[in-house]
């Protein structure tokens, strides 16, 4: 995918879940790998704490990067929380490069909901 396509793509998305959620503004990354985590979770509570929230961002990434070979699903543990082994690491280096990746798996999340 060209870089204007995931730019484009990325920005449509972003509004649909703006609309979803309500939210006066648009969701940053962290925003939508957070409603992922919690997706993958399973549980909704009034309110998670801050490493909870760490937890629920880690679980998207799982999640997302699993496809791509990094990870493969474990199980759950007696809370409910997803685990995942590592199967090779997540080695790419620059911010700009780990986004797009994100990104794109992100996007491809959200096609097959």
């Amino acid at each position: 995918m060209e870089d204007w396509e995931l730019d484009f793509q990325w920005l449509e998305l972003r509004h649909k879940l703006k609309a979803v959620t309500k939210s006066a503004d648009l969701p940053e990354l962290k925003a939508i790998l957070l409603l992922i985590g919690i997706q993958e979770y399973g549980r909704i509570k009034e309110a998670f704490t801050k490493e909870e929230k760490q937890d629920l961002m880690h679980v998207a990434a799982c999640t997302l990067l699993e496809s791509e070979g990094y990870y493969e699903f474990a199980g759950r543990d007696d809370e409910g929380w997803p685990h995942w082994d590592v199967i090779r690491p997540f080695t790419t280096k620059g911010s700009d490069i780990q986004e797009k990746i994100l990104k794109t798996r992100i996007l491809d999340y959200f096609k097959k909901l």
